[in-house]
């Protein structure tokens, strides 16, 4: 037997003796016997290569990650600017492409609403009456008086001293006051023919509960806005008879009776008959004031006043309307009206019409504040009245019923629900609109309907400070934009020319 049989011999034999072994007795290191061509360590060598890739591709990507972001925030604070190589290029090129643009009337897009206007609210209607102090010129305190909610109506004595009331008084004679009101309102004519409405269009417009006739206050309310003459329903019924319009005698027009009627018709009546002041809508004189830079320290002063009372940025109380001062003589009185009209896509706010982009026949006076002084104290009535203040509900339909027009403040002044008794030196001031719930104008505050009661003897002198704000926000934007850069891009004739045009007094309108 040769040695290589030997030791096959003995190596099967100590296999054979293992194998007889019981597995617990069996040396630890014959459990696992694996060569280097086995299953097993082509398995584990797999497996270590997967996740060495996989370790790599994660590094990758996280740098690709990485390096995206850093791009990003890189690019974002001049997304809009271009590139670095095209500024060297053409610098001047930019340049006058930069100042091209600032001419340019921005677009909707830039303008966003950074602007939130406050709003003085949070009393309850419990506490109606409810007195808080503000302040408004050094080392004094005002008390602020709730005077109703609907319209939001606040009062505070003693807002101006006896002396800067004689000096706007002073100042308004000197300037001279002028008739607050014609027959005719200005442009209507023109605005007639530009509209051209049929009959029938005018009469869908007319008749407010389309019931398919016109009743008395339906036409009333027309002709008050038209003609600016304030008919009673017994003026009215006297005109049905002197034009023979009213063919059955119901009191009632129907379309035809309407289409036999021009649209002058009532006018030319009441032209040849002859109207009294008494009869129309207004019957006061008045003058602006302007309160910019020059003007009196008094005016400049309650503009400050005016700024802090509101709490509106003082741009806006700058480009707002100048102070109207108002005399109501003996006779004097002006019936319940709303301060501003309600804005429609169609209308475009009076003050900002040079920046609505946009051509159109109907305006309105935007005026979101009103701050009322009174100049002098009257005594015996010749208050200013809130016929609907803190009401349920608005119904302009039954403002006027069985014949007691609540809009009349000649006749039923005493019927208002609310009226603020003129003391010298007072101060009220009230919403004409209602916020938006996102800190712009909102709708119209239909219950900021007011009028100054009738002066039974004496002279009344009131001022107004009106706070024009446009309720939408984005022609509000571009009309102070194209204000503030216009006298520093525009030093020439025409520039100028162009500025005060901004700043006149036709950018305000009698209501």
């Amino acid at each position: 037997m040769t040695d290589d049989q030997e030791t096959s011999d003995s190596e099967d034999t100590a296999a054979s003796g293992s194998a007889t072994l019981p597995p617990h007795l069996r040396p630890q290191s014959e459990r696992l016997q694996c060569h280097k061509s086995s299953v097993c360590s082509r398995s584990y060598f797999v497996v270590v290569m997967v996740f060495f890739h996989v370790y790599i591709i994660n590094v990758i990507a996280l740098l690709f990650y990485v390096h995206y972001i850093s791009g990003q925030d890189d690019a974002s604070p001049s997304r809009d600017a271009p590139s670095s190589d095209h500024r060297h290029q053409q610098p001047q090129q930019q340049q006058q492409q930069q100042r091209t643009e600032s001419r340019r009337p921005p677009s909707k897009a830039e303008f966003l609403r950074d602007v939130s206007l406050t709003r003085i609210e949070g009393i309850r209607v419990s506490d109606v009456g409810h007195v808080q102090t503000v302040s408004l010129v050094p080392g004094k305190v005002h008390e602020m008086r709730t005077l109703s909610l609907k319209p939001l109506l606040f009062e505070i004595p003693g807002f101006l001293s006896d002396d800067e009331c004689r000096v706007v008084m002073q100042l308004a004679q000197l300037k001279g006051l002028m008739e607050s009101q014609l027959m005719v309102q200005d442009g209507q004519e023109e605005l007639d023919k530009e509209l051209n409405l049929s009959p029938e269009e005018i009469f869908n417009l007319l008749d407010i509960n389309q019931d398919g006739q016109l009743q008395l206050r339906e036409i009333l309310t027309h002709s008050r806005v038209r003609d600016g003459i304030w008919l009673t329903p017994e003026n009215l019924r006297e005109i049905y008879a002197g034009l023979k319009a009213d063919k059955d005698g119901n009191g009632l027009l129907s379309l035809e009776e309407f289409r036999l009627l021009s649209n002058d018709a009532f006018q030319r009546f009441l032209l040849q008959r002859g109207v009294k002041r008494s009869q129309l809508v207004r019957n006061s004189r008045h003058t602006w004031l302007y309160q910019g830079r020059g003007a009196h320290q008094v005016l400049q002063d309650i503009k400050t006043r005016v700024t802090r009372l509101t709490r509106l940025p003082s741009t806006l109380v700058d480009l707002s309307e100048p102070l109207q001062v108002v005399r109501y003589e003996e006779g004097g009185h002006y019936h319940a009206h709303h301060d501003s009209g309600p804005v429609y896509p169609e209308t475009a706010c009076t003050h900002t019409r040079l920046a609505a982009n946009t051509s159109t026949p109907f305006e309105t006076s935007c005026r979101y504040i009103t701050v009322l002084f009174y100049l002098n104290s009257v005594e015996g009535g010749r208050e200013t009245a809130f016929p609907v203040a803190d009401n349920r509900t608005y119904d302009e339909v039954s403002l006027i019923q069985n014949d007691v027009d609540l809009l009349d403040t000649r006749r039923n002044c005493d019927k208002s629900n609310l009226r603020v008794k003129p003391t010298k030196g007072t101060a009220v001031f009230w919403y004409n609109y209602l916020s938006d719930g996102r800190g712009w104008v909102g709708e119209q505050d239909e219950y900021a309907l007011h009028g100054g009661c009738v002066v039974t003897h004496g002279t009344k002198w009131v001022a107004n400070k009106w706070i024009n704000i446009d309720p939408d926000y984005q022609r509000q934007a571009r009309y102070q934009r194209l204000v503030s850069r216009q006298p520093e891009e525009e030093e020439d004739d025409e520039g100028l020319a162009l500025n005060s045009d901004l700043q006149s007094s036709d950018i305000h309108q009698d209501l």
